[in-house]
């Protein structure tokens, strides 16, 4: 086996339990999430509790667990919105070249200057803090990284080979753009989806945290850290731990997911790790 599959299990286990817990979560819990009792509220990890409860008495593994759901939809909306506007955008960008084509990287190096979770603040809280407002931030802040990845990949191929051979055979401008050249720049979208993932996850995570993402009662992996961090100077760690362990195993299945796609899809770090 080779080394890129090794790097690969870890985050493929990962995200086999996460969509587990996100496809069947409200099935598995073993209480209702949103149910308080105030005579078992606080209660360290156990076996009734396996992550103890809130101070509401709600159990924390049931939150945690039906939580997945949410932040992984929301995650995966914004990802796949921004991959689809973003690579189409750059890709005729880097296709037409020329003007538009500088223009567009310049308007790109500005929009990646300024700091992209604090845009994603302003965005949210102009629009209200809903979940697709959310999505929709998130998603908006991720298109310059696909624009200016799919710009640079389609404008390096632009003249090849391949192309300037589909172009003498009578292919049309959409035929040799969608037909021949972004079938491989796909596989480099994809890595960079998968990496985007985990980031999507914290600023859907950290919009939650300060208030401006998803509201309590509704269970979500921000929401929750946020209400179990007053609670950690009084010795009731488990609230902001349980949940962040979760983002923190979320995020680091896509990096390491990334990463190995990224290792198996580039043919010269393909090459070095074939060395002996």
């Amino acid at each position: 086996m080779k080394p890129q599959h090794f790097r690969a299990a870890p985050g493929l286990l990962l995200l086999a339990l996460f969509l587990l817990a996100a496809l069947f979560g409200p099935a598995l819990a073993p209480f209702d999430p949103l149910a308080t009792d105030m005579l078992a509220r606080l209660q360290p990890p156990g076996a009734t509790h396996w992550f103890g409860t809130d101070a509401l008495g709600r159990d924390l593994f049931s939150r945690v667990l039906v939580a997945t759901r949410l932040d992984l939809g929301m995650a995966a909306g914004a990802v796949v919105l921004s991959l689809l506007a973003g690579s189409a955008i750059g890709a005729w960008c880097g296709f037409v070249g020329g003007r538009l084509d500088r223009w567009t990287g310049r308007l790109v190096d500005v929009l990646m200057a300024f700091p992209l979770f604090v845009v994603a603040m302003a965005l949210v809280a102009a629009w209200g803090n809903s979940v697709a407002n959310i999505v929709y931030a998130t998603a908006l802040i991720n298109l310059p990284f696909y624009i200016r990845l799919a710009r640079s990949e389609v404008g390096v191929r632009r003249n090849a080979g391949y192309v300037l051979a589909a172009r003498l055979g009578g292919a049309t401008a959409p035929r040799l753009l969608f037909g021949v050249l972004l079938p491989h720049v796909l596989p480099m979208l994809a890595v960079q989806g998968s990496i985007n993932l985990g980031w999507a996850l914290l600023n859907g995570a950290g919009l939650s945290f300060i208030g401006l993402g998803v509201r309590p009662p509704t269970a979500e992996w921000g929401v929750l850290v946020s209400e179990g961090a007053p609670y950690i100077i009084t010795g009731q760690w488990w609230l902001a731990f349980f949940p962040g362990l979760a983002l923190f195993a979320a995020v680091g299945c896509f990096t390491l997911l990334g990463d190995a796609l990224r290792d198996l899809l580039d043919p010269r770090g393909a090459a070095e790790a074939a060395r002996p």
